[in-house]
């Protein structure tokens, strides 16, 4: 049953982040991986990370985390800063820019989510685990 279980659990996955990525691109330009960084520097102490910090916080490794850090600073979203105990330590910083386009696509970003859940939840293979997560959703909004 486990296995079942995540079977599922990496379909719905699959699914809703082919989703979200799409819808983030179209509107605004991102993809899901910047959206992420974007996210997790804003909620950061002074809107920075360590590099290797955000790509823990984001599920990459350091070498796709430096290429995507390229692409964030590319379009003005996020600067690089040195750490001024360790100058080997590198942080990456949101700009304003970063945190305008993360306002702009937050909304996207959980209209995209709520439409993927609900379609997921039409397709009986993924019914009750979608159902469950969407009700999640609305608890946690409440």
């Amino acid at each position: 049953m486990n296995a079942q279980l995540w079977d599922e659990v990496v379909v719905l996955h699959a699914r809703v982040e082919h989703e979200l990525g799409k819808a983030l691109q179209r509107r605004h330009g991102i993809g899901l991986s910047e959206y992420r960084a974007l996210s997790r520097l804003a909620v950061a102490p002074d809107g920075e990370l360590r590099m290797q910090e955000l790509a823990d916080s984001i599920g990459l490794n350091q070498s796709s985390v430096s290429r995507l850090a390229v692409r964030l600073e590319a379009d003005g979203l996020t600067r690089r800063d040195l750490c001024p105990k360790d100058r080997r330590g590198v942080y990456s910083v949101i700009t304003d820019d970063g945190r305008t386009r993360l306002t702009e696509a937050t909304a996207t970003y959980e209209d995209a989510l709520d439409a993927a859940l609900a379609a997921a939840a039409s397709d009986p293979q993924l019914t009750a685990l979608a159902t469950a997560l969407g009700a999640r959703q609305a608890v946690l909004a409440d």
